[in-house]
């Protein structure tokens, strides 16, 4: 991995004290609303306009010619699939487009043999529709992740502590969604496979942010392309081990049934299948940017949020994987515990201050995630660390 340790918040160097340069041409980059604090990346992404023309571009071939665009749109996919393969340092044909980590989420389950009495460990960190996924075909077994365990290895001890000899499967967060840290590492990975335990990875967050996002070899992982790719919405990968591929099957049956994974994952007709075929447009100009200079740059902002936000009476910063461009506050007691009142809380910071932030429902007082991106500046997070005191009150 190319993360570092999960830090304690507030460990010495956790937060940088120096004001984060802005990353040249960043925001000219993206026709994202000037007027508001877009501080929330890590949910839907952003689409950088070069890749926006690039899809553009493509759209206008499928109207100017159906026949031509639809006849050979699997063997541009393939093409397509190997470049984004290339970025990942994966098997190409261990690759297929899908819309979203949800999907993979269902494909991968569907692929493992389950038994009577077979379970399906998560932890309550799991994003809410793969937990779901995981409930429809097993006994689902939650972890408690307490927030505010210190490190990786911490994570680790307490997952594997989990395990009943009737755990088939562990559904794990690569990087998890509200809590921004590294879960799915790769020594928990090969805990898992030492034990039998088959890994389904959930690498949302994975693509873009992390450099080796593929590291441990997990049975099954899937990871969206359009949050740190800048990819087109809708963008995701699903990468399957050797031993499980023939075991793949489409969700709906398409006329690439024949030539199986990943074919048969990827072809869906008369679909819109643009986003996918301009997806390594989005790795390729993250190349362009230099990948190491962006992650560095979008770690730094997100650090620098969270210790303007950890000044603010009642936030409480939580242990972060070192490296990402994600960071968590808890909220006061009281504040977003339930997905009503976090959803209101959301809204109320958006209408009144227009910033875009990420409240998340906790037991005991939610949470609040910012994100770091190229188009982000510094006064932005002051901006929301000046106002959020009269929204807790």
């Amino acid at each position: 991995m190319t993360t570092q340790p999960m830090r304690p918040a507030g460990s010495p160097g956790a937060y940088p004290g120096a004001h984060p340069a802005a990353f040249p041409g960043g925001p000219e980059l993206f026709r994202l609303d000037p007027r508001v604090a877009h501080l929330n990346h890590g949910s839907f992404g952003a689409v950088p306009v070069p890749v926006e023309e690039a899809q553009a571009a493509l759209r206008a071939e499928a109207h100017a010619d159906p026949d031509a665009f639809f006849l050979t749109v699997s063997d541009r996919l393939a093409r397509a699939r190997a470049r984004i393969a290339a970025h990942l340092g994966a098997d190409p044909e261990g690759l297929a487009f899908i819309s979203n980590a949800t999907e993979g989420a269902n494909l991968a389950l569907d692929a493992v043999p389950f038994a009577d009495g077979d379970e399906i460990l998560v932890t309550d960190h799991g994003y809410g529709t793969v937990v779901a996924a995981a409930a429809r075909r097993a006994t689902v077994t939650t972890v408690a992740l307490d927030p505010h365990l210190p490190d990786e290895d911490a994570v680790r001890e307490t997952v594997l502590a989990a395990l009943t000899p009737r755990t088939r499967v562990a559904v794990l967060d690569h990087v998890s969604s509200p809590t921004a840290r590294l879960i799915a590492g790769p020594r928990l990975l090969a805990d898992l496979r030492e034990r039998g335990v088959i890994t389904v990875v959930d690498g949302a967050h994975a693509p873009g942010m992390l450099a080796d996002p593929l590291a441990g070899g997990p049975d099954f992982w899937f990871g969206n392309l359009h949050k740190w790719g800048y990819a087109p919405s809708g963008t995701a990968i699903l990468a399957v081990a050797p031993q499980h591929r023939h075991r793949i099957r489409a969700l709906v049956p398409s006329w690439e049934d024949e030539h199986g994974f990943p074919r048969s994952v990827e072809y869906r007709a008369t679909a819109d299948y643009t986003g996918w075929l301009a997806a390594p447009e989005g790795l390729d100009l993250l190349d362009r940017l230099g990948a190491d200079r962006v992650r560095g740059h979008n770690s730094a902002l997100a650090a620098y949020g969270a210790a303007l936000l950890s000044r603010v009476p009642g936030l409480t910063g939580l242990p972060y994987t070192a490296g990402l461009a994600m960071r968590t506050l808890r909220l006061p007691p009281g504040v977003a515990e339930t997905r009503e009142a976090a959803r209101a809380l959301r809204e109320e910071i958006a209408a009144r201050q227009r910033v875009r932030v990420l409240i998340w429902p906790w037991p005991g007082g939610g949470g609040i995630r910012v994100c770091g991106q190229i188009y982000n500046r510094p006064e932005e997070y002051e901006r929301l660390a000046a106002a959020l005191p009269r929204f807790l009150g």
